[in-house]
């Protein structure tokens, strides 16, 4: 099946018992046991629930695994990839990744005996330096948040598996729509399924999933022993967004592009981060690997003009964090999604105070650029 027919009927798509053309929600948190350990494949449901077994079923068929997972977030789907670690264990970090991933890091995994190294991903040479003998796993998003940096997926793994490390790629940003890690050579697959695959700002939830049948035991292990599942109304919720998710990414990136137009003949814009921008270091990447650009723009306001003033002043573009939801939203990375960060570490990795990441929705275009012109004046 081609993407947009998965996206609607793979994984677990109706229900064989009454023939409902929608995956049920099974609101149980136990089942009926026809004798001491004999049952129809479901115990308990922080073990397993049908409904999310659907969900699971779907971003396996979606991303090419042997198996899915559903977290209650994106965070907890990272944190029980991180829990496949032991203490002492060395993992290289992309250097521009989600705030919520190194706060995680820094403040949790980092005490509990983890060891990390942030690298540029894009720079192939920073990667086999960085690699250690207690060197694991690499971890990197490509396109990175909120930089837009498009990493080779397949260059990476092939260096990781030459040192028989495991790749791990947060395919958030690009979705299954534009972008399938596993076939490039990743291990696993992380999704922070709230934004695009949900797609209407309306559930949060993690998915993950591998195409290696020994991790996808350890990640089930792990997802069970540490608990961080998703509920079945919430599974159910994100099924029903991946359902659209093509042509809402192909609306998305439309909108996306007409918007970089209108932004690149901007006198009071310096920068623009655009995978679909001939300029941007990583286009030629991402043409490859990819089949589009997305609907995620970061911008740099000339140095000194008011970024807040500039997102405050918006009416129709919502100031929100989150992103790859049908209505558009703004933010301010350094204040907001990467508040987490420290100063420091966001200059190294070039965010700066001005830069503001653009999550473009599905509205009429010309209304969003009319919004973005009104902000402009008001600076």
């Amino acid at each position: 099946m081609r993407m947009k027919t998965t996206f609607i009927h793979g994984g677990i798509s109706h229900d064989e018992a009454t023939g409902s053309v929608n995956v049920p929600i099974h609101q149980t948190t136990t089942y009926k046991q026809e004798k001491v350990g004999v049952h129809k494949g479901f115990e308990y449901s922080r073990t397993g629930n049908p409904t999310r077994l659907a969900l699971e079923k779907l971003i396996a068929d979606m991303e090419g695994g042997v198996r899915g997972f559903a977290f209650g977030s994106g965070a907890a789907g990272t944190h029980t990839i991180f829990s496949l670690f032991s203490k002492g264990d060395h993992i290289i970090v992309g250097d521009d990744v989600y705030g919520g991933t190194y706060r995680l890091i820094n403040k949790i995994l980092k005490r509990l005996g983890l060891t990390f190294t942030i690298v540029d991903t894009t720079d192939l040479s920073t990667i086999e330096e960085a690699i250690q003998d207690n060197t694991k796993a690499i971890f990197l998003e490509t396109p990175t948040n909120p930089l837009l940096k498009v990493t080779d997926i397949q260059a990476v793994a092939d260096i990781v598996k030459k040192h028989e490390l495991i790749t791990i790629v947060d395919n958030t940003f690009a979705t299954p729509y534009n972008q399938r890690p596993l076939e490039l050579g990743a291990d696993i697959v992380l999704h922070s399924a709230s934004k695009y695959l949900g797609g209407h700002s309306d559930v949060v939830a993690g998915l993950v999933t591998t195409n290696k049948d020994e991790l996808a035991d350890e990640l089930g292990f792990l997802q069970n022993a540490i608990g961080g599942i998703l509920g079945p109304q919430d599974s159910w919720i994100v099924q029903r967004g991946i359902k659209t998710l093509g042509i809402r990414m192909e609306a998305h990136e439309a909108n996306a592009k007409t918007i970089v137009a209108f932004l690149q003949g901007h006198e009071k814009v310096d920068k623009i981060y655009y995978p679909g921008l001939p300029s941007h270091p990583g286009h030629e990447t991402a043409k490859k690997q990819t089949s589009g650009f997305g609907g995620m723009i970061s911008f740099e306001l000339k140095e000194g003009l008011p970024a807040a003033v500039f997102v405050e002043s918006l009416s129709l573009i919502t100031l929100a964090e989150s992103l790859g939801a049908v209505e558009s939203l703004i933010e301010i990375p350094a204040l907001m999604t990467h508040g987490a960060v420290s100063p420091e570490d966001r200059e190294k990795a070039g965010i700066k105070d001005e830069l503001i990441r653009l999550s473009v929705g599905i509205e009429d275009s010309e209304d969003l650029i009319d919004d973005l012109k009104q902000a402009f004046d008001q600076i």
